[in-house]
């Protein structure tokens, strides 16, 4: 795929969708963190049926602790992982009130330092909360997750065995406007969630069908 194509890409993605944004459900930074946090290897779908009945009762870090663990754990029980992720969640929230004032830092360190916390979580909410397409060094970034892990490869719009080397190649074949950074993410999960989908992608039915490098396509 060359620069011309993935413009095209692009183009025809944002005409499809000129405001995409996550399916998560939230209000404020906080909120999509633990959103983002309890989405791991678990369905948007599942998340918000668990954060829409948690956060009218407690959406701040405070709030959250003084649930206790158990208190928890009985809103998020229906999600994968709970346990794991009711642990890293109150250690979170103890280190935002103990060293951030309760408030979500606009910093990828300090975001990461977080339990449960890893490098796409932070872009994430750096990216959506936040407004933020470069780091400290001035350097673009983008989340990847499993969904723009295998659309970019399998479409060709950049390769990489992980998701980190997936991230750079997109970075790189990325053309220096901020609409495209700003709305990449959303744009690729979205369409590798419905269109692009892991087993069966349906190519028939696929805006960028022509454009794509993959090889075995579908009806």
């Amino acid at each position: 795929m060359n620069k011309e194509t993935r413009i095209e890409m692009l183009t025809r993605l944002r005409a499809d969708n000129p405001n995409p944004t996550t399916e998560l459900n939230f209000s404020t930074p906080f909120e999509l963190l633990i959103a983002v946090l309890l989405s791991a290897q678990s369905t948007d779908v599942g998340v918000n049926k668990a954060t829409d009945k948690l956060y009218p009762v407690a959406n701040t870090p405070q709030a959250i602790l003084d649930l206790g663990l158990d208190g928890l754990k009985s809103y998020i029980k229906t999600i994968g992982l709970f346990n794991t992720k009711a642990a890293n969640t109150m250690k979170s929230c103890q280190i935002l009130v103990d060293l951030h004032g309760g408030e979500v830092p606009e910093d990828r360190a300090a975001l990461e330092a977080l339990p449960g916390v890893g490098r796409k979580t932070a872009n994430v909410v750096l990216n959506t909360a936040f407004g933020q397409l470069k780091d400290n060094e001035g350097n673009y970034f983008i989340a990847v997750d499993t969904h723009i892990q295998r659309l970019a490869n399998r479409t060709g719009y950049a390769k990489g065995k992980t998701v980190e080397e997936t991230e750079k190649n997109i970075v790189k074949n990325t053309p220096r406007k901020t609409e495209f950074f700003f709305n990449l993410h959303h744009w690729f999960i979205l369409h590798g969630r419905y269109t692009c989908v892991a087993r069966k992608p349906k190519c028939g039915s696929c805006i960028i069908e022509d454009l794509c490098d993959f090889k075995e396509k579908t009806e």
